[in-house]
């Protein structure tokens, strides 16, 4: 339950959810999906125009997320608030959980906050998110789950071009998100990243190691370039990739198995 010292009655909970029934054993999570900050709050010090960049979200990912949520009949989840009020994919604690700094922004509501601040932002925000995933995969119990952990990343980063249209990231348990890497490279014209821009590890990521690694789930974790899915006819394009590759990805890993 979201903690009243930080999120008023008539703000809306940081969970989002769609297709809670979905039936095939993709589970899609989207831990920064929103950018807004709890009313008391304030901005954080952060300038509009920084809010609608990438360190306050992952701009793209929660469309794309629901396009393949909806053709896939997969639980879907994602996360509201900004990840400069509290990261959802760090684990509690870590440095960049909070950020005082993201890229080369100031983020000056985050500087010196004390431990009450930090549990405050983490009951409100942090807490309610994961507690919604363990929940219905609890519920899920029995049955074959894939975890579909959904990002985006910017073109540019600290100045420098990033190459690849695509990222497919793993850690632990690799053998699903390898078959994922395998066909999305025989797409045309596509340059991926192994484990690019981005790796999974504890201290940069929280929901594929809490509630993938740990439960023993086969997992991807996705990251696409921000300009490609930045209006709705690259969202539904880039959607109706994986529906044609996660399926197949199952189909090959059962096989497998």
């Amino acid at each position: 339950m979201a903690d009243p010292t930080l999120l008023d009655d008539d703000e809306p909970s940081p969970v989002r959810m769609a297709h809670a029934r979905g039936a095939s054993p993709f589970f899609i999570t989207c831990d920064h999906a929103g950018r807004r900050v709890p009313r008391r709050l304030g901005d954080l010090g952060v300038a509009a125009a920084d809010m609608d960049r990438h360190i306050a979200w992952d701009p793209g990912a929660w469309p794309v997320a629901l396009h393949l949520g909806q053709a896939l009949d997969a639980f879907t989840i994602g996360q509201e608030y900004s990840r400069l009020v509290i990261d959802s994919n760090r684990a509690p604690g870590v440095a960049s959980s909070i950020p005082e700094i993201s890229e080369s922004t100031p983020i000056p509501g985050n500087i010196g906050l004390d431990a009450a601040a930090r549990a405050a932002r983490e009951g409100a925000i942090l807490r309610p998110y994961h507690d919604a995933i363990g929940a219905a995969l609890d519920a899920r119990a029995g049955r074959a789950t894939v975890l579909v952990a959904m990002h985006s990343f910017t073109p540019v980063f600290k100045g420098v071009a990033r190459p690849w249209h695509a990222g497919v990231l793993f850690n632990r348990n690799p053998r699903f998100a390898r078959l994922v890497l395998a066909l999305l490279r025989e797409e045309p014209g596509l340059v991926v990243g192994e484990n690019e821009p981005y790796a999974v590890s504890d201290l940069t990521d929280y929901t594929v190691p809490l509630h993938a690694e740990r439960r023993g789930l086969p997992y991807v974790e996705l990251e696409i370039r921000q300009d490609l899915i930045a209006d709705a006819a690259g969202q539904r394009a880039w959607a109706d990739r994986f529906i044609r590759i996660l399926p197949a990805a199952w189909q090959a890993f059962q096989a497998a198995a």
